[in-house]
């Protein structure tokens, strides 16, 4: 199975559709990863505070592919932030995968009452002058966020992963990143026991095209240009979530989605919320 990717500003090649790896650690995550790997996906996403970069890596070089034909994704957890301390997380990161670099690198979260994204951005940036980072990004990041960050290094994000999904849709903060040219990434795009994909609006569609709920769900992300981390440990799900490409939601299709918007604010909320 053959994955589009989408061009980011880095100059770098991104697949549209990647594996989420938490929660999974240890042999039964570089195991998924394998069969994840196995069934077309060359995006793979983890973080410091995941806990499974060792499991990562391992898959990495079991699989037996080149290095240059997977993408990996991490993430620098909260009290790594500042300066100084930025390298140092980004350093641990790579020697507990293995690599010499990481495709792309995000900040997990703002945490601005910590007030510390923004040095820890511009260190990021001379790391990827030194090669241990191809593209720089963000997760979590509110426009304001984005504006603060470019403001001191120039240099816009070339992807801001973000809490998106059926419940909650964010078009406006989707739109307002995309607008200034970064790359949006749902996490978590099919929710954790929310019950949204058996909502009879998600399975009606998923009937008539024959496919799954999850399909339609990453299908619809898709369509609004989001990419997507979907994680499942079972190598069907895996296949059938990246299988986005031979069917299309019309546009009721996509407003039926677009009308399970809860309306409520996500729970973490990038202003306030803190993750070390």
């Amino acid at each position: 199975m053959s994955i589009p990717s989408v061009k980011l500003n880095s100059g770098l090649d991104m697949p549209v559709v990647g594996y989420g790896t938490y929660p999974l650690k240890g042999r039964r995550a570089t195991d998924a990863i394998l069969a994840a790997i196995g069934s077309g996906y060359r995006l793979i996403d983890t973080a410091a505070s995941y806990d499974n970069e060792d499991a990562v890596g391992a898959a990495v070089r079991e699989s037996g592919l080149p290095r240059a034909e997977l993408f990996v994704t991490t993430k620098l957890r909260g009290s790594d932030q500042g300066r100084g301390s930025t390298r140092a997380g980004l350093e641990r990161s790579l020697e507990r995968l293995g690599l010499e670099y990481v495709d792309l690198y995000l900040i997990h979260w703002p945490l601005p009452a910590v007030g510390r994204y923004v040095e820890s951005y511009a260190e990021m940036a001379e790391l990827r002058r030194e090669g241990l980072i191809r593209s720089l990004g963000v997760s979590n990041f509110l426009p304001e966020h984005l504006d603060a960050v470019v403001a001191e290094t120039g240099i816009q994000p070339a992807v801001d992963q973000l809490q998106v999904s059926p419940s909650h849709p964010r078009p406006e903060l989707v739109a307002a990143v995309q607008r200034t040219g970064t790359v949006v990434q749902a996490w978590s795009p099919l929710e954790r026991n929310t019950g949204i994909l058996d909502h009879p609006s998600v399975t009606a569609i998923a009937g008539r095209l024959g496919v799954t709920s999850a399909q339609i769900v990453l299908r619809w992300l898709l369509q609004r240009d989001v990419t997507v981390v979907p994680h499942s440990g079972s190598p069907d799900r895996q296949r059938t979530n990246a299988d986005l490409f031979g069917f299309e939601l019309t546009a009721g299709g996509m407003a039926a989605i677009d009308a399970l918007d809860t309306g409520v604010p996500v729970k973490q909320d990038p202003r306030t919320w803190e993750e070390f």
